[in-house]
C-alpha cells in the first residue's frame, strides 16, 4: 500500500515554533513529526509514500535526503505558489498513486497527527465496505463534526451552531469527529471536479449525493492527538507510552 503525508500546511498554530520551521519538523522527544508519521507507515509495511510541502519546503527535502528518505521510495510534491488545502493536494500528487494502474486502495495521514490507530484493521474494514473512502473518526468533542448513518456512511456536516448540511437523510444521524488519516480507492482520484484549492471533505460531500459510499471506520479505542498546538506537543510528551 501506498501513502501521502499531507506536510504543506503552514503551521500557525504552532507559532513561534514554525516561523523558520515547517510544521513537519517540530520534535516531540527529539524525534520529528515526519519521522514519527514514517515510521507508523513503515510499521504497516508501506514503503512507497508522497509527501506534500509548501512551507520552507526546502528544509523538508534537505531532512528526507539526509536520512536517506529512511530506506524508503519518498517522492515530493511541491505546492511552492499556492496552498492547496487536503484535496487539491492529493488531486495534485494523484501521478503517484496512478502510474502504475493499480487498483489497490492508499492511505493519506496529516503529518500532526499522533496515533496508535491500526491500519490494517482499517483498511479491511474499507474493503468488506467496499466504499470509495474510508474515515478514522471518533467520538470526541470538535467544533467540526461529520454525520454519519446507522451503517457508519457520510450523510453530511456539522459545524459549531450552523444548520446541519445533510446530502443524504437518514433515520439517525451519528455527529463524529474526523481523525486526519483517510484510506481510499483510487477511483476517487478520476472523480475529482474540483480545481485549485479545495477541501477533501467538500468533494466526500458531494460524491455521496451521486450515490458514492464514504464510510466510517470507528477509532474510538485508540490512542488520538492532534498536535496543531504548543500545548498539545507539551501534552504527548507526557503521555509517552501511549502512542505506538
Amino acid at each position: 500500500m501506498k501513502a501521502m503525508i499531507l506536510a504543506a500546511g503552514l503551521g500557525t498554530r504552532l507559532r513561534p515554533l514554525t516561523n523558520d520551521l515547517p510544521k513537519a519538523l517540530v520534535e516531540i522527544n527529539g524525534r520529528t513529526l515526519l519521522e514519527i508519521t514514517i515510521d507508523r507507515l513503515k510499521a504497516f509495511a508501506i514503503r512507497e509514500i508522497i509527501v506534500n510541502v509548501h512551507h520552507h519546503a526546502e528544509q523538508i527535502v534537505a531532512f528526507l535526503k539526509s536520512h536517506q528518505n529512511f530506506g524508503l521510495q519518498i517522492a515530493i510534491s511541491r505546492e511552492d505558489d499556492l496552498l492547496l488545502d487536503t484535496g487539491g493536494g492529493l488531486k495534485k500528487a494523484a501521478w503517484f498513486f496512478q502510474e502504475s494502474g493499480s487498483q489497490e486502495p492508499f492511505l493519506v495521514h496529516n503529518v500532526d497527527i499522533l496515533s496508535t490507530i491500526d491500519f490494517n484493521q482499517m483498511l479491511e474494514s474499507h474493503k468488506k465496505t467496499s466504499a470509495l473512502a474510508t474515515l478514522a473518526v471518533q467520538q470526541r468533542a470538535s467544533s467540526r463534526q461529520l454525520l454519519f448513518d446507522e451503517n457508519n456512511l457520510l450523510a453530511g456536516r456539522r459545524k459549531g451552531t450552523s444548520p446541519d448540511e445533510i446530502v443524504r437523510p437518514s433515520k439517525s444521524l451519528q455527529p463524529l469527529a474526523f481523525s486526519g488519516i483517510h484510506i481510499l480507492s483510487p477511483r476517487l482520484l478520476t472523480l475529482f471536479t474540483e480545481s485549485g484549492v479545495f477541501s477533501i471533505i467538500d468533494t466526500y460531500l458531494r460524491l455521496v449525493t451521486s450515490g458514492e459510499k464514504i464510510a466510517a471506520f470507528r477509532a474510538d479505542n485508540f490512542y488520538w492527538r492532534d498536535l496543531g498546538r504548543i500545548g498539545d506537543l507539551q501534552q504527548a510528551v507526557l503521555d509517552e507510552g501511549k502512542p505506538g
